[in-house]
């Protein structure tokens, strides 16, 4: 469920959507062409017209906005807003500029080949996303950055945890409800079998069976083996994996069975103690408002007895928190 508010009265037009913003960049361009330097970029922008109107508008309206501003004033918008903005916000109102797809492929690209490699980000938006999901980013990926996705996590990967990676971008998988109860408990014994009945660790096993298995089929796995071993399969990953192969493997079995849970926890772990991984926070935020933010809201609030609103709210400032709250939408 989607915390997108829209704007209350009539819908507004792309069009004069476009016109407010171009207003709002309020670029000294005299200073720029003579200095032929960004010092000044960022000069005068009102920023609270760009937040107020982007942060209510869902991905076709925004598609439409960057189309009308391309038309009336030959310049892409994301280029536009990227020299008027900078710091968190900057970063939160580009990612929300994308489609979901478009945003997925951007993500990945900059968590496997930017300054900083970041493994964790990437395992995140792969193992959390269904089969259709992964083939359109994955399209967009190879069209966007002339390289395959597949490339980029041969390259930055290894051992098992690369393995899982690339079987879970490669494996069609069923995304419906029906399971096969002696697969299910068929999968539930080969995954004792390869871990906790043994001396080390089949990872052979682990990844064939998360990676081709549906989410329904994976849940069920998951009863059958708490009922039949009196243990967790999360718990028996945690007991026989390491590193971000354990990630991966915890990610598929907890977005399977509760994705709003596991959004939370990972927001929770952004935000505790001192200072914020804003990266985390800017990710999962941007990329959860328009599919699941009402459920990920419950759970937060369920496990840690406060609401992410507020949460969010202690942790950010300025615009940069004007922002996230109006995806976040109301406490209630």
């Amino acid at each position: 469920m989607s915390t997108l508010t829209l704007p209350p009265g009539p819908p507004t037009l792309p069009r004069d959507d476009a016109i407010q913003l171009h207003r709002a960049f309020k670029v000294f361009f005299i200073l720029k062409h003579l200095l032929f330097d960004d010092v000044y970029s960022g000069l005068g922008c009102d920023t609270t017209v760009v937040v107020n109107i982007l942060s209510h508008r869902d991905a076709i309206q925004r598609a439409l906005i960057q189309q009308e501003y391309r038309t009336m004033y030959s310049e892409e918008l994301a280029k536009r807003l990227s020299s008027e903005l900078s710091g968190n916000i900057k970063r939160a109102v580009l990612f929300w500029m994308h489609d979901p797809a478009g945003r997925d492929a951007t993500i990945l690209r900059q968590a496997l080949s930017g300054d900083i490699i970041n493994l964790q980000a990437a395992t995140e938006v792969i193992c959390s996303r269904t089969p259709s999901q992964i083939q359109q980013f994955k399209q967009i990926y190879y069209t966007k950055f002339g390289v395959y996705l597949e490339h980029d996590i041969e390259y930055q990967a290894s051992g098992d945890h690369k393995k899982l990676l690339l079987a879970y971008i490669s494996t069609p998988r069923y995304e419906g409800l029906e399971v096969d109860r002696a697969m299910v408990e068929n999968d539930a014994q080969a995954l004792f079998k390869a871990g906790e009945k043994k001396l080390g660790t089949d990872e052979k096993t682990f990844i064939r069976i998360l990676s081709e298995r549906s989410n329904a089929h994976l849940v069920s796995v998951n009863s059958a083996y708490r009922s039949m071993y009196g243990n967790s399969l999360k718990k028996a990953i945690k007991r026989e994996t390491s590193g971000n192969f354990k990630i991966a493997l915890l990610t598929i079995v907890q977005c399977a069975e509760n994705p709003g849970k596991y959004f939370a926890k990972m927001l929770y772990k952004a935000m505790k103690g001192l200072g914020t991984n804003d990266s985390t926070l800017i990710r999962i935020v941007v990329t959860r408002t328009e599919i699941d933010m009402q459920y990920i809201k419950a759970e937060y609030q369920k496990k840690y007895r406060k609401t992410l609103v507020d949460a969010v709210h202690s942790e950010t400032s300025g615009h940069y928190r004007s922002f996230l709250l109006s995806l976040l939408g109301s406490n209630h």
